[in-house]
């Protein structure tokens, strides 16, 4: 055996080895433990925090059944079923075909789509919301999450509810190029349609939120929120830095600095986006009966005012 081939084995052994002491992704995917600012920490111990670092407060990813038991309480509401339109249009293939990464993302999610519209209640209130997992391809929008945010503002438009969408992921999805594209306009569209109908929409920016997304009814709301260290953004960080040819903030397009900057109403803890939405609502849909009082009486003064006047 030559020195080299002695390379090659010790190298191997090596390779082995380290496979040996480091987990594989689906080893900790499946595992009790996942990891933060201090280190390992207990899935179920984040759970119970709603997925936010009991330490750093550091608002971890979660799917769109997990944001559901949050705003709605646990199983506490409906999930809608909504169109399938054809898959891979277009026969996209690169590394590995686009129906490959669609079956791949629906064993990882349980989710047809990266989209989920739900329906439940808020502060008594009934509501239609819609979520994004990133966890499926990103979160990007390709026709069948832009069939899904459109049947979710048809069916709040149909049952007179408020429109509540969480808003996130990378953008339009390559892999449907035009077709994803188009998707920008035609969820704004949908906007429109909720607005000519007085519903409220309100978004709600969880991290990341990005391209085509926050380019389009992302940032249509009547009112947005976010949570805290959300990135909100259209290009990327490094993009705009090159363009520009000067440093940027270290907090540049976090949600907090962006807020700073007027681009949207308010950061919000997890903890608290329920019991702000329903809030929100109840002003914008004028149920708060101490609103609806001080408006009852600044109307009849307003009324009496001029009678007496004539008389």
């Amino acid at each position: 055996m030559n020195w080299l081939t002695k390379i090659k084995v010790f190298g191997d052994k090596i390779k082995r080895n380290l496979k040996k002491k480091f987990p594989t992704k689906e080893e900790i995917a499946n595992s009790d433990w996942t990891s933060c600012c201090s280190g390992p920490l207990l899935k179920k111990d984040l759970e119970d925090n709603l997925w936010c670092c009991p330490k750093c407060s550091k608002h971890h990813r979660i799917s769109c059944r997990q944001r559901f038991n949050i705003i709605f309480g646990k199983d506490n509401y409906e999930i809608l079923e909504t169109p399938q339109p054809a898959e891979d249009p277009l026969n996209w293939k690169d590394t590995k075909s686009y129906k490959q990464r669609l079956v791949e993302a629906r064993k990882k999610t349980g989710q047809n789509c990266a989209v989920m519209i739900a329906k439940g209640q808020v502060n008594g209130i009934q509501i239609t919301a819609g979520a994004v997992n990133f966890d499926y391809i990103g979160g990007s929008f390709g026709a069948a999450e832009t069939e899904a945010f459109i049947y979710g503002v048809q069916n709040s438009i149909d049952h007179s509810t408020p429109f509540v969408f969480f808003a996130c992921g990378g953008g339009q999805r390559m892999f449907e190029s035009p077709i994803a594209l188009a998707g920008m306009t035609r969820t704004t569209l949908a906007v429109n349609e909720l607005k000519k109908n007085n519903l409220p929409y309100v978004v709600c920016f969880v991290d990341p939120c990005a391209g085509g997304i926050s380019a389009s009814f992302a940032m249509l709301g009547d009112i947005h929120f976010a949570e805290p260290g959300s990135l909100i953004a259209f290009a990327g960080k490094r993009v705009i830095q090159a363009s520009l040819n000067q440093e940027l903030p270290t907090d540049f397009q976090t949600a907090e600095y962006v807020m700073k900057h007027g681009f949207i109403d308010r950061v919000v803890n997890r903890k608290d986006l329920t019991n702000e939405i329903g809030k929100l609502l109840e002003i914008l849909l004028k149920k708060n009966s101490e609103v609806n009082s001080e408006l009852s009486n600044e109307t009849s003064t307003n009324i009496e005012q001029p009678t007496k006047a004539v008389s």
